[in-house]
């Protein structure tokens, strides 16, 4: 299908063809005509599937198509929640691309900078407002933002935001809107606390799910290496000497663990950056501009500093620490092979962590394929167990035997196939 199909306006249509976008993701086919009809929605999934697009075409089509006359006036018409800054930001640029030819005026607004460049936004006429919570609660309440306009409302990543301990702020958001109002709610996973939720605020929504949080990306080709945890520093720059790691995002389980893993890279003559939490704004966009624009090779994240990291052809997710919910490593690992690319995502198991590793596979209901040949194989008494069975000492070798390049037997082999 092409995007025309979707009755879509041509100056939404001439801007999606300048991004280079002909066919919509199964979630923007099926999520685009129910919005434009006004159903309120609820849509379930992963990252990486084109959820951004499933709802901005969408609202601003309905904003220039029916409200064309209050196109920039002081009235925000429509409210996008987002749980990070990252996000939010990732959220306001695609707004921007999808309605460069409609002239319907975004910006985003998010806590840890000034808000004085966001506020005198405000006051000079907006139509989107895309939001983090805390950050638009603190302007509701000093009169900046007037929230009684309000006709579309969009909780996007809402399981993140309610696992961040966001729900009661976007509770109290939500109790301050039009009750007459167009309501999209955008979740990767549907546990209770999302569904009641949605049950409160939504009304006779029509219901999508496009690829859900148990399942993996075929095209991703998902590993895991057995490695002690003092090793996993030197078998991250063992694989990072293989040239075909081109775009590599780094996930540590800490803000101090992802500092530490970038100290030893930059030591070891690798470009690389930390993105987490307790960066500043400015050194957070800086270090994610020289990733997307190729100045530095890795960037290394925390998980929540991670969500809204969009970055085209991203050729490898490292998994330095698995993580401590399971369906987070499909979101992780969700960051390669975007928009039907190849990818390849590895997953560092020490003793500790086999436990996880068994609740990872488990969720996605697969094993993930073992790569034996490294350097830094276990020990004779590490034992590490998952649920395609136990892999001892004996059961692999000592040292990869290509000295040459640096790569494993893996990585020629799915060379060879690609």
């Amino acid at each position: 299908m092409l995007f025309q199909k979707l009755n879509i306006i041509d100056p939404i249509l001439k801007a999606l063809k300048d991004e280079g976008y002909v066919n919509p993701t199964p979630i923007q086919e099926q999520s685009i005509p129910v919005i434009l009809e006004g159903n309120d929605f609820e849509g379930c999934a992963q990252t990486g599937t084109g959820k951004t697009a499933a709802f901005a075409i969408p609202i601003l089509q309905l904003i220039y198509s029916k409200q064309r006359a209050q196109i920039g006036s002081s009235n925000i018409k429509a409210l996008v929640l987002a749980p990070t800054r990252e996000l939010a930001i990732q959220i306001g640029e695609n707004f921007t691309s999808y309605g460069k030819y409609t002239k319907v005026k975004n910006t985003v607004i998010f806590g840890g900078v000034s808000q004085k460049p966001q506020t005198d936004a405000i006051m000079a006429g907006v139509d989107i407002l895309i939001a983090t919570p805390g950050r638009l609660l603190d302007l509701v309440q000093q009169k900046y933002v007037n929230l009684q306009h309000i006709k579309f409302l969009v909780l996007d990543e809402a399981d993140r935001m309610l696992d961040m301990g966001m729900g009661h702020d976007v509770k109290r958001i939500i109790a301050k809107l039009p009750k007459d109002r167009q309501t999209m709610v955008f979740s990767a996973t549907m546990p209770q606390k999302i569904l009641k939720l949605i049950d409160s605020i939504l009304i006779k929504p029509v219901k999508v799910e496009v690829t859900p949080v148990s399942s993996t990306i075929d095209t991703i080709k998902q590993a895991v290496y057995f490695v002690q945890k003092r090793n996993k520093k030197s078998l991250l720059i063992h694989l990072l000497k293989d040239e075909s790691f081109e775009s590599v995002l780094v996930f540590s389980r800490t803000k101090h663990g992802a500092n530490k893993i970038t100290r030893d890279l930059v030591e070891a003559g690798i470009e690389a950056q930390a993105i987490h939490g307790n960066k500043s704004q400015n050194a957070r966009q800086l270090a994610l501009s020289n990733f997307k624009e190729k100045k530095i090779r890795v960037l290394v994240a925390t998980d929540i500093a991670a969500r809204g990291i969009d970055v085209e052809k991203v050729s490898h997710v490292i998994n330095f620490d698995l993580p401590d919910v399971p369906e987070t490593y499909v979101h992780r690992i969700g960051r390669t092979g975007r928009a039907g690319s190849d990818g390849v995502a590895l997953s560092f198991c020490d003793r500790e962590e086999k436990q996880l590793l068994t609740d990872i596979e488990k969720v996605i209901s697969k094993s993930i394929p073992v790569i034996k040949d490294h350097p830094y194989v276990m020990g004779k008494s590490d034992v590490v167990v998952s649920t395609s069975g136990i892999v001892k000492n004996k059961d692999v070798k000592k040292k990869v035997s290509d000295g040459k390049s640096g790569k494993s037997n893996y990585f020629r082999r799915n060379k060879k196939r690609s």
